[in-house]
């Protein structure tokens, strides 16, 4: 058989693996839209489960490689949730973040290396090594489940923001620990901080060369399908290249990611582009997601993690310990510190949904082959990486409810459909006054019509009242939005008078910097209140 012909063969291979995986992820989707059970359990555990089941009957859909997780999947992921990531909220809570992302990590990789050294009797290297698999956190099903259920956007932001920086942290940890059970590197405080500085500082670097460059690139154009191009090439054209000039991949697509949605979105895009960025990047990120978590559970080895039940049982309790120091302590000095006034039931949250999931399996598969060690390493990670999918991931909907912190989705859900009709109904009566004046209509049918609109604007007034009468926290969410508008008009125009020629300087927004102020202002203000009241 020529090469030509075994090439055509294994691509023929490869594209019906691929086929494969898609149509079960598929399937998997369109059964838990259909039946009301299915929807009680989020989706990328269902299909975690899916794949559980396929690899009990020894159906394996394709081997999954690290490198294909890493490289393939990965960006995509980081991208979409940066992108998503509310610059203001997160800057809010960025001294509770970054204290969970950077010391919760070696809070997690020491737990767990001594926990498995003393208690399993596993080399310390070795042990560093799962610990630094494990420590990267993945809450993708629960923070879909936050937003379904209508948690807060606090919540959302603390648990989002924490993992976004926690997986760059946590792989570049691997990257500094995976030499020494090799013999191939020696560790010390000083070189592991330098190495750390080096490969955030790289990271952060050219994710932001890259974020800049494109923001202003764009506001001298508008092509809704080159823009939505130019994110993808950045996601992961910078992952790439931050990993070839030696920075950490994940930090350069996370930085490129928070600058793009929030500063190059606001002045290189018009409205109209950002939503379909924005709508192009959840499918990617669906799409992806559903042919992850299959193939996690798809990969499980059940012999394997019988012979490593020892191990996999004491890293499940040094995760929910090591987890539990790292968000009672180290939020708690944060509220000490930055008077960040974060509760026990929100830290009890973030305790319980520090997930495990596919940063975690690719980690682990990464580890190189010559380790005699490498088996018993993916099969501790895999085993811990399910408990933490299925118990804490299944078991967060009755904590969230039992805190009380299930929140007015639904109310503000239907006070944003109000908006949105209140606005398009007068957009309709805009209309029908200029057709009248123009006289592109005659008087009587402008009368009918515009009576018929009037009427719809008083039903959706009462709507509005009578939901902001239950509930007077939906007016700042009117606020917010008007805000949000001025924003983009302002930026919008900026962008037209460059892409016209009459203005070559890039202009910052004015009422970005105002609306920053005003919001601290009122921050202030509230906790004022509050330490008064207490």
């Amino acid at each position: 058989m020529t090469p030509e012909v075994v090439s055509e063969a294994a691509i023929k291979h490869n594209l019906e693996q691929f086929l494969l995986v898609l149509s079960v992820s598929l399937g998997v989707a369109t059964l838990s839209r259909l039946f009301v059970w299915f929807r009680q359990i989020p989706f990328t555990l269902l299909l975690v489960i899916v794949g559980l089941i396929l690899a009990f009957e020894d159906i394996r859909l394709v081997n999954l490689s690290p490198e294909l997780i890493l490289e393939i999947f990965l960006p995509p992921l980081l991208f979409e949730a940066g992108w998503n990531m509310n610059w203001r909220e997160l800057k809010r809570d960025l001294f509770p973040v970054g204290l969970c992302a950077i010391f919760g990590v070696i809070i997690c990789v020491l737990g767990i290396a001594y926990g498995l050294y003393w208690f399993a009797g596993i080399p310390l290297a070795i042990a560093l090594l799962v610990g630094a698999s494990l420590s990267a956190t993945d809450p993708i099903s629960v923070v879909a489940l936050f937003k379904e259920l209508g948690a807060s956007q606090r919540l959302r932001t603390l648990m989002e923001g924490e993992s976004l920086f926690n997986d760059g942290v946590a792989v570049v940890a691997f990257s500094i620990i995976v030499g020494l059970p090799l013999g191939t590197g020696e560790f010390s405080i000083s070189g592991g901080l330098l190495s750390f500085c080096q490969f955030v500082g790289l990271g952060i670097g050219v994710g932001s060369a890259i974020g800049f460059g494109i923001s202003y690139l764009t506001q001298r154009f508008d092509s809704p399908l080159v823009e939505q191009s130019l994110s993808l090439i950045s996601a992961y054209g910078t992952y790439v290249l931050t990993e070839e000039v030696g920075g950490s991949g994940v930090i350069g697509v996370v930085t490129v990611a928070l600058i793009l949605g929030n500063f190059g979105s606001k002045i290189g895009m018009n409205p109209r582009t950002r939503i379909i960025v924005t709508d192009f990047w959840e499918f990617i990120a669906f799409f992806v997601n559903s042919i992850v978590f299959l193939l996690i559970g798809d990969q499980i080895q059940f012999a394997d993690l019988a012979s490593n039940i020892r191990p996999i049982s004491i890293g499940i309790l040094a995760i929910v310990i090591t987890r539990a120091i790292s968000i009672y302590g180290l939020i708690g000095l944060s509220n000490q510190v930055a008077n960040s006034q974060i509760d026990l039931k929100t830290q009890t949250v973030l305790w319980w949904s520090g997930l495990r999931g596919s940063v975690s399996i690719a980690l682990a598969l990464s580890v190189p082959i010559v380790l005699t060690d490498r088996d018993g390493i993916i099969a501790t990670v895999f085993g811990v990486v399910l408990f933490t999918l299925l118990v804490q991931g299944l078991t967060t909907q009755p904590l969230l409810a039992a805190l009380g912190l299930i929140g007015d989705q639904p109310q503000q859900q239907a006070y944003v459909e109000a908006i949105a009709r209140r606005i398009a109904l007068n957009r309709v009566v805009n209309y029908l006054s200029e057709a009248v004046r123009k006289q592109e209509i005659d008087a009587e049918f402008y009368r009918y019509q515009a009576d018929l609109v009037k009427f719809e604007l008083e039903q959706v007034a009462q709507t509005l009242d009578s939901l902001v009468a239950d509930n007077p926290k939906l007016q700042e969410l009117n606020m917010e939005m008007i805000f949000e508008e001025m924003i983009d008009i302002e930026a919008n125009t900026y962008a037209e008078f460059i892409r016209s020629g009459r203005l070559n300087a890039n202009v910052s927004p004015v009422l970005w910097r105002a609306f920053e102020e005003e919001k601290h202002k009122v921050l202030i203000s509230e906790n004022s209140s509050e330490a008064m009241e207490n």
